[in-house]
Formats: structure tokens, C-alpha cells, sequence
């Protein structure tokens, strides 16, 4: 988290998505690995949770969001933009840090794929068993 010629950075990560995002002042404009937000994410579930920080602070036309984002899904993607959108407007202005955190949109969701185990087919299926 930096700031750097009147742009804002943060990382925001959710599964095994990663969003690098900017902040800099100016009119709601949101692009997405250099597309428009709406055009990248086809959902309108996941474009409502990548701006729902902006909107909960009311400030989606006062800010730009450029985003860089790699791995998992298009829903993580967004969920990752989200944290990383979040912590981008807590170093911008920390009096903003309470309803972000209030609302959840700060802390990182750890929930991640459970590795499969040897000698099962899953990471918790069990192959089946027979009595006789």
C-alpha cells in the first residue's frame, strides 16, 4: 500500500486471485487489465461486489480504479478487487477504515480449495467401503 503521484496501490487477494489496484482521484471510470470494468466482468453480481466499497462510502464518481488481476475466477477476481479497492480508500483517508471494516470488505476471506489426500479420491471423500 503506497502512494505514489497522486495514485493510490493496494493488493487485494481472494482464493487464488490476486488484484493490483489504483486509486487516483477522478470520475468513476473503472478498468480492468485495461478493459472497461462492465466489459471484462459479464456477471452483474460480480460488478456489483467489485464497486460495492465505492458505493458503500459513496465516492464511486470522486475516484478512478485502475486493476491489474490475475488467477482464480471471474466472482474471485471481483471479490479480490473488492479488498483491494477497500484498502486502497483506508490509505487515502483512514476515517473511511471503520464502515470498511464494519461491512467486512477489509478483512481478507482466507477460504481457499483443500488439498486432495493420498489414498482418497477428494480432499474428504472416502472410496467406498464394503463390508463384505
Amino acid at each position: 500500500m503506497a502512494t505514489t503521484d497522486n495514485r493510490t496501490y493496494a493488493t487485494g487477494k481472494r482464493k487464488t486471485a490476486i488484484a493490483r489496484v489504483w486509486v487516483s482521484p477522478g470520475t468513476g471510470q473503472v478498468s480492468v487489465n485495461g478493459r472497461a470494468a462492465d466489459d471484462y466482468f459479464v456477471r452483474e453480481t460480480s460488478k456489483m461486489i467489485m464497486r460495492q466499497a465505492l458505493e458503500l462510502l459513496e465516492v464511486q464518481e470522486q475516484f478512478d480504479v485502475t486493476a491489474t488481476v490475475k488467477g482464480g475466477g471471474h466472482s474471485a477476481q471481483a471479490e479480490a478487487m473488492r479488498h483491494g479497492i477497500s484498502r486502497a480508500l483506508c490509505v487515502i483517508d483512514s476515517e473511511k477504515r471503520t464502515p470498511l471494516k464494519r461491512a467486512g470488505f477489509l478483512t481478507r476471506d482466507a477460504r481457499k480449495k483443500e488439498r486432495k489426500k493420498y489414498g482418497r479420491p477428494g480432499a474428504r471423500k472416502r472410496f467406498q467401503y464394503s463390508k463384505r
